[in-house]
């Protein structure tokens, strides 16, 4: 079981929260600095942006390979599936 820290709101207060990758779900490192975060907006049926998002995670592993393209387009044709776009 892994020791968080919480207030007594409830709010979880650790100081380092790591993220996993999207594509090979491992764990991103804080000293991963070839790691990024991209924010696909989603758009409705006239092109327009709609004010929401979808994260993802690349670590910085998936880069050097030179996979995260066809990764983020396999990413993103899954999602875009079920948020039905």
């Amino acid at each position: 079981k892994l020791a968080t820290m919480i207030n007594d709101e409830g709010d979880n207060v650790d100081l380092y929260i790591p993220r996993k990758c999207s594509a090979t779900n491992r764990l991103i490192g804080s000293k991963d600095f070839a790691s990024v975060q991209i924010n696909v907006g989603h758009l409705d049926e006239n092109g327009v942006y709609t004010g929401q998002a979808t994260t993802f995670a690349l670590c910085g592993f998936l880069r050097t390979m030179g996979e995260a393209d066809s990764s983020l387009d396999r990413l993103w044709s899954t999602k875009k599936v079920e948020i039905g776009q």
